[in-house]
């Protein structure tokens, strides 16, 4: 069992297709055909299933992929080790990302990554935070922000906080002071516009709601926050938002009003746990790790901070 053959397997069974996995791999066809064929009588039992228009896993195929994903991030991990040793990091480094992070360190730090490492091919990988668990707990990409779960640090990966953000309340200017909290029944009358369910900051929403027996209904669901602050200038309704969105700032057709009790959320930096880290993203965690140490410097600019300012 050859590592070129499992990374022919791996392909295939992302892309669900012979013809697709072959032109990632830049070989032909039949090659990997070839490969697949005596993988599969080495080992006994078939691995996909030829359909007519893709290829599916088999129950053995299902089995073999986790330890195939495993084999070849340890040969990887094991290149990029000695290129390390020699001071020429480099690799490929995915990361998720959730809306809002331009306005928090996360750009810097990437920038400062670029400058330390520039062999390593940085991908961002834009989806909601469910989502990007479930790609980092799968091993599809290597680490991801994502918002925190409202129960505790998100299972099956490690993680650390970014920062501490809060949910407020958006109204029209003039239509009520931010003197005073909002409480959460007062919320709820008219109609609410914030997160749909496929977003992290959803679910903290949600249960900060039934935690005070209230029946909160969403009437206008969108994760763009700029839309859902276009709809409160149209008094369409309120919106319950991320405290910490770059375009909440200095905005006059606005009033920003905190909620009481306040509804608190976390973004945070998750990646596989069980596994030894690629040299590029402890790289990355080194990095955030030196820049988070700059104290003096933070105070100075709070971009030099990364967990400074971020969307929920």
């Amino acid at each position: 069992m050859e590592l070129r053959t499992l990374e022919y397997f791996v392909a295939v069974a992302e892309e669900r297709s012979f013809t697709r996995a072959a032109a990632r791999c830049h070989v032909v066809q039949p090659a990997i055909s070839q490969q697949i064929q005596a993988l599969e009588k080495e080992l006994g039992e078939p691995l996909f299933e030829r359909l007519p228009r893709q290829v599916v896993l088999t129950s053995g195929g299902a089995a073999l992929l986790p330890h195939a994903r495993a084999c070849l991030a340890s040969a990887a991990s094991a290149v990029l080790e000695f290129a390390e040793r020699s001071g020429l990091l480099a690799g490929s480094f995915a990361l998720g990302t959730v809306g809002g992070l331009e306005g928090t360190g996360v750009p810097r730090l990437l920038g400062e990554y670029h400058r330390r490492h520039p062999r390593v091919s940085v991908s961002l990988v834009g989806a909601s935070s469910p989502a990007l668990l479930a790609k980092v707990r799968a091993g599809e990409i290597d680490a991801a922000v994502v918002a925190g779960p409202p129960d505790g640090e998100p299972a099956g990966v490690a993680s650390r906080v970014l920062l501490e953000d809060r949910i407020v309340a958006v109204l029209p200017a003039g239509s009520r002071t931010a003197d005073r909290p909002m409480p959460l029944d007062e919320a709820v009358r008219g109609p609410v516009i914030s997160y749909g369910p496929d977003s992290g900051v959803h679910a903290f929403i949600r249960a900060a709601f039934a935690a005070a027996d209230l029946r909160l209904d969403i009437a206008y669901a969108t994760n763009d926050v700029a839309l859902q602050l276009a709809l409160v200038a149209e008094r369409i309704g309120i919106a319950l938002t991320s405290r910490a969105s770059p375009v909440l700032a200095a905005d006059r057709r606005f009033v920003v009003v905190p909620l009481e009790p306040a509804v608190r959320l976390r973004k945070v930096f998750v990646w596989r746990s069980g596994t030894r880290p690629s040299a590029p993203l402890r790289a990355f965690l080194d990095l955030w790790t030196e820049l988070s140490d700059r104290p003096a410097r933070a105070a100075a600019d709070p971009a030099a901070d990364p967990g400074a300012g971020a969307d929920g």
